[in-house]
């Protein structure tokens, strides 16, 4: 029997680990990407290219590479726990070369259309029209996985913003931000307390005479670097504290936490960035630099932006700064899907999706959107887990749920979203990171009994609920069991530690020290755990 061939469009993360689990269940990929190599977001260009996501030279990813990671392929030790674009893509250069995913790529191949054939019901197959040097061609796939992202259409709300059309200086959005030198001398404002506006802001303030953040309803801002120097998500996304926050009465006392802890870095109220939300109602902007570039003068926040003026910026509260050179739009993007002739519709970034990757209306499941998450962590894993789902599907090894079912869990999502966040264009795809990757681990049976594992595996077990929840816990058994799981579990500390170890002092290995925020609600979570043990 024929393999099934499964169009992958996009060569990105998404589309890497896309390809990686297509071979893995013995489907034949093709993957169309639109540009000349790898990377989508996270390679850089000095010119943004139409319809391709955007970054500016010094980005630097917010997850640490232990929790980024996929899940057969660690990142080698010696890079930095945070790394830099160039460095994100040398590794995804390592992935793909390992696994021998180029050959699949078809690299200036734009995806026109996707539509379904015919015998649509029958066969689950489409059509898809892709062109290559002005050429076009069409061809029959048993499957599609789109991995377009969603950083390419950048969102410009110019009709939130009164006179925009008298300034004179100039305009436009974050994504064509791509280095501070231009901004030397100027007086530059940055709409957004999203990561990219405040890494804008910080990065310009080196250069420009005077930086102004405008934020509508502020944000908590945290570090990178947690207590003791750890990376935040190593100290966060563990089982023992993702099990605390399931429970309702226990979220605000989590809440109550990480608040004090990030007032005690710096008050938020006094440096006029605390908003009237919990810190987990919104999406977390992390920045380390922040606060000194505050405390220094270099940037000045400022309320949301009331009208503009030929050379000049009135504010909510009535103040207002003249002589402004430039206006950085950092205000979000939205994302949709033109190719898929109507298959999926997306009205203000909600779109109906099972898990938000099946569209839950066709009549055969042989169309998945992969990595079109918002996640409380990293979207790699995420995006491997999912395609690891999505090609068992494919293959016939997984079943959906029926269409009443699936809306069903739609709907729910929904409402607990809008229960929790603040409403936003960018709250309408979050998800927590463990929670997730669990609900995705079980649809494919790679997913585990914590307390099972205890009383057969006490060690392994200790470092997957109380240390932090990588990605090798989803390859300790079941399909696409991977050997080497356990041991890389075991020695993940070693490796977070070895790139800081370039001048002898001491062993850091060993360090049992937890931080402050662990140590706080390990009574609370294991009563919580224990909890659901015994009622279950």
């Amino acid at each position: 029997m024929a393999k099934k061939r499964i169009a992958v469009i996009g060569a990105g993360a998404c589309g890497l680990t896309s390809i990686k689990c297509c071979l893995d269940e013995d489907l034949e990929p093709v993957c169309f990407e639109m540009s000349s190599d790898i990377g989508g977001l996270w390679r850089f260009q000095e010119n943004p290219e139409e319809g391709r996501a955007s970054i500016y030279k010094s980005v630097i990813i917010n997850t640490s590479k232990e929790m980024m990671c996929f899940s057969d392929f660690p990142i080698p030790e010696d890079y930095p726990n945070y790394m830099h674009n160039s460095k994100i893509m040398d590794y995804f250069r390592m992935y793909a070369k390992h696994f021998d995913l180029l050959k699949h790529v078809h690299f200036r191949t734009k995806v026109c259309n996707v539509s379904k054939r015919p015998d649509f019901a029958q066969t689950g197959q489409w059509n898809v029209i892709t062109e290559t040097n002005g050429k076009q061609e069409s061809s029959i796939f048993d499957g599609i996985m789109v991995c377009t992202g969603h950083h390419t259409n950048a969102y410009l709300p110019l009709h939130s913003f009164p006179g925009i059309e008298k300034f004179k200086g100039r305009y436009f959005h974050s994504r064509d931000y791509k280095n501070p030198n231009e901004f030397t001398g100027k007086r530059v404002i940055v709409v957004g307390i999203g990561n990219s506006g405040v890494d804008i802001a910080v990065e310009i303030s080196q250069m420009a005479s005077q930086v102004f953040l405008s934020t509508r309803r502020g944000a908590w801002i945290t570090n990178r670097v947690w207590d003791d120097g750890e990376p935040q998500d190593i100290a966060l996304n563990r089982r023992i504290i993702t099990s605390t926050f399931k429970q309702k009465w226990a979220q605000p006392f989590v809440n109550f936490i990480v608040e004090r802890k990030m007032n005690k870095k710096f008050n938020h109220v006094m440096y006029g960035l605390q908003p009237q939300h919990r810190i987990y109602s919104q999406h977390p902007t992390i920045n380390d630099d922040l606060p000194n570039r505050i405390i220094s003068g270099r940037v000045v926040v400022k309320p949301n932006i009331k009208e503009f003026k030929k050379t000049s910026v009135i504010f909510d509260n009535g103040s207002k700064e003249d002589n402004i050179d430039v206006v950085i739009f950092a205000t979000g993007y939205s994302f949709s899907f033109p190719f898929l002739d109507n298959c999926i519709k997306v009205v203000d970034n909600q779109v109906t999706l099972y898990k938000f990757i099946f569209p839950p209306h066709l009549e055969k499941p042989t169309l998945a959107i992969i990595g079109l998450v918002q996640p409380l962590g990293a979207i790699m894993p995420i995006a491997e887990l999912q395609a690891r789902w999505v090609t068992r599907v494919f293959k016939g090894l997984c079943k959906l749920p029926s269409s009443r079912d699936m809306l069903d869990d739609i709907l729910s999502k929904e409402v607990e979203m809008a229960r929790r966040y603040v409403k936003s264009p960018r709250h309408t795809i979050q998800v927590d990171y463990v929670n997730y990757m669990d609900e995705m681990a079980a649809m494919i049976s790679v997913d585990f009994s914590i307390w099972l594992l205890f009383l057969t595996d006490p060690r392994l077990a200790w470092e997957v609920f109380f240390g932090p929840c990588t990605p090798y816990q989803y390859r300790l058994q079941g399909p696409g069991k991977w050997d080497k799981a356990r041991k890389t579990i075991l020695t993940q500390r070693e490796r977070i530690v070895k790139p800081f170890m370039t001048r002898a002092v001491c062993d850091f290995t060993t360090d049992s020290k937890e931080p402050f925020f662990f140590k706080a609600l390990l009574a609370v979570a294991l009563f919580s755990a224990l909890s659901a043990f015994v009622i279950f």
